[in-house]
């Protein structure tokens, strides 16, 4: 079959795109080298002392849902018309800096006057600097919002735009090739006070002040206070579900197990893709998702770049590879004023291996584990040396043989033993105990990030958002192959979960108007489709806006453990993740999909091999009868 639109990875930004396309109506496939979707927007679970642990890959604290500011999720999910529950956490986050604990707040002029405390010689300079940088943002970001990369701006709107507030997209503009740090300079006089914004930067876009443009920085340091930071409801499994949900219900088709080879061009026109099974797969248009280096040094035919290309996308520098560390805690040991994002900042103006960020979901979500436990992950910069001696942005071939091939069994395992102890030492510092009260850890080193979400050498967003490569100096959405396009993280707007869903709704709307149809655009008085729950969430609250008989068969399905390697079928003739994860979000069509692809006979055995609660051939029974239902 021939696609209209075939997308290359099922990451935030491939989904985003490909929901929306066959929102309108296009016959759409995705092709990903995993067998679920989300990339580091996912999750596992663990069974722990006879109870299930819902762990996020990486992403685990989302921007961008807010009511107001750059709120791209939220303008998705209303473009998408589709119901997503989500808890706004009380605090965005918390900082330990320099002995002093920082609280983030939605309230810019308490965290203004908490930060003068620090910083008295320097307090009428943060007021006006904040100030200034708000205003700016209320009138550039906030008033007439935008979703659409640099790169496919609408000119005649932009002119508009700056007609109404000329000085402030004058000011704008001109932080264009400035650097963070030439900005806060214009404001203090202070370098310790630099210091502390570089940890902001840091923490926002993997770069120091001195790298960072300070376009994006300006933006970053008021957006977190005014769109607030975000958790789905049920763990991040729900926002790549969601949207996966949506591509099936629309006709679209996931490829899962499916690495792409080769892009296929037919007269220097992009027509489809090549697996690395063989399986070619034609399309109209192709989107890719992925890094620019996988694009020019693996999917591209080696004729079609020029050593131009090849030197400036080698050239792009990477952020920093990045290790998590996956934890259960016993709740004691987590203080009753914790945060749901606890930054340990280390050393002022120091990035270095102590600067890790701790996520613990669970304090504002009690669907991730039981009652006395709390979800702990931590991701921070690793700069060992794992054992492998080669360059990984020139290094290619499958995810297996990648993982493979970079280490020893024996050296690697003593690496992750020796950096997973470190890890608990700092957090030792943080929540008193913790070693001796850690129900289950485990690590993903480079290799492992890497090896599930081929971000390569485990880099922590791609290539950094630094002076020199950012925004229309990295990859634009539109390359020079005909039905070529691009999104994700190596393109224009770089890092984090809200920009990559702007360029997937970029990319999107690059294809649309190619086709002549009609784009996605924000309109005022959109209806609201996201859903803020209170906190802390139980699982009943979840399924409030699904039918009985639907939120029946999520909460059963939910008990899946999603194996890798099931025992209660063979995966290759039934897969039962794939069912009970897709049932477990209401994606009732694609599991029912599975089921009338699969051998029908082999449901009998379901639920006698399976060790855990969830029983996969009663969960079948309920999604075929809902489906004979709703026929």
């Amino acid at each position: 079959m021939k696609y209209d639109c075939l997308i290359i990875g099922a990451g935030l930004s491939g989904l985003t795109a490909a929901s929306l396309l066959a929102k309108r109506g296009l016959s759409v496939a995705v092709c990903e080298q995993a067998s679920s979707p989300g990339g580091s927007c996912g999750i596992f679970k663990r069974h722990i002392d006879g109870k299930a642990a819902i762990f996020d890959q990486g992403s685990s604290m989302l921007f961008g849902f807010g009511k107001d500011g750059f709120n791209a999720h939220r303008f998705l999910f209303n473009c998408l018309e589709e119901p997503f529950h989500v808890i706004r956490h009380d605090k965005l986050y918390a900082m330990d800096y320099s002995g002093h604990r920082i609280e983030f707040t939605e309230n810019i002029e308490a965290f203004t006057d908490a930060l003068g405390k620090i910083f008295p010689g320097q307090t009428s300079n943060i007021k006006k600097f904040y100030n200034e940088m708000h205003d700016m943002y209320e009138k550039v970001i906030s008033e007439n919002p935008s979703y659409t990369t640099p790169d496919e701006m609408d000119i005649t709107k932009g002119l508009f735009s700056f007609i109404r507030h000329p000085i402030a997209y004058g000011k704008f503009l001109s932080y264009m090739n400035m650097s963070a740090k030439q900005l806060l300079m214009k404001y203090f006089d202070d370098h310790e006070i630099l210091k502390f914004f570089d940890k902001l930067t840091s923490t926002y876009c993997y770069a120091s002040v001195s790298e960072a443009p300070a376009i994006l920085a300006a933006v970053m340091f008021i957006d977190n206070h005014t769109g607030g930071s975000w958790y789905p409801a049920g763990s991040t499994l729900f926002l790549p579900g969601i949207l996966e949900k949506v591509i099936e219900e629309n006709d679209g088709q996931i490829y899962y197990d499916s690495c792409v080879e080769r892009i296929i061009f037919n007269n220097a026109k992009a027509s489809g893709v090549l697996l690395a099974n063989g399986t070619a797969i034609g399309a109209d248009n192709v989107i890719y998702s992925g890094t620019v280096w996988d694009l020019y040094g693996k999917l591209l035919p080696d004729e079609m770049v020029s050593d131009a290309l090849l030197r400036w996308a080698y050239s792009q520098e990477p952020t920093y590879p990045c290790l998590v560390f996956y934890g259960l805690a016993d709740k004691s040991v987590i203080p009753a004023d914790c945060c749901a994002v606890e930054m340990l900042a280390s050393d002022p103006g120091v990035l270095d291996e102590k600067e890790i960020t701790v996520y613990i979901p669970s304090i504002d979500d009690h669907t991730l584990c039981d009652e006395n436990h709390h979800i702990i992950i931590a991701i921070g910069p690793s700069f060992i040396n794992w054992g492998a001696n080669i360059d990984f942005k020139k290094y290619y071939g499958t995810p297996d043989e990648r993982y493979a091939s970079c280490y020893s069994d024996e050296y690697y395992s003593s690496q992750k033993e020796q950096e997973s102890a470190r890890i608990i030492n700092i957090l030792e510092k943080c929540f008193a105990g913790i070693s001796e009260h850690l129900t289950y850890h485990q690590l993903a080193s480079p290799f492992t990030v890497q090896r599930f979400t081929m971000k390569n050498g485990g880099a922590a967003a791609g290539p950094k958002q630094m002076l020199g490569q950012h925004m229309m100096k990295r990859q634009p959405i539109r390359t020079k192959w005909q039905g070529l396009y691009c999104c994700g993280e190596s393109t224009t707007m770089g890092t984090g979960t809200p920009t990559v869903t702007v360029s997937g709704i970029t990319a999107a709307n690059a294809v649309l108007k190619k086709k002549g149809l009609k784009p996605y655009k924000w309109t005022s008085g959109m209806k609201d489709h996201v859903v803020e729950l209170d906190r802390p969430v139980t699982k009943d609250w979840i399924y409030e806006c699904f039918s009985e008989d639907t939120a029946s068969v999520m909460k059963a399905a939910g008990k899946c453990m999603y194996c890798e390697s099931p025992s209660c079928c063979k995966k290759e003739i039934l897969n039962v993740p794939g069912i009970m994860r897709r049932a477990s979000c209401g994606n009732m069509t694609g599991a029912y999909k599975i089921i009338t692809t699969s051998l029908m006979e082999d449901l009998k055995s379901l639920s006698e091999n399976c060790p855990f609660e969830a029983d996969p051939s009663e969960v079948v029974k309920m999604i075929c009868a809902l489906h004979e239902e709703s026929r």
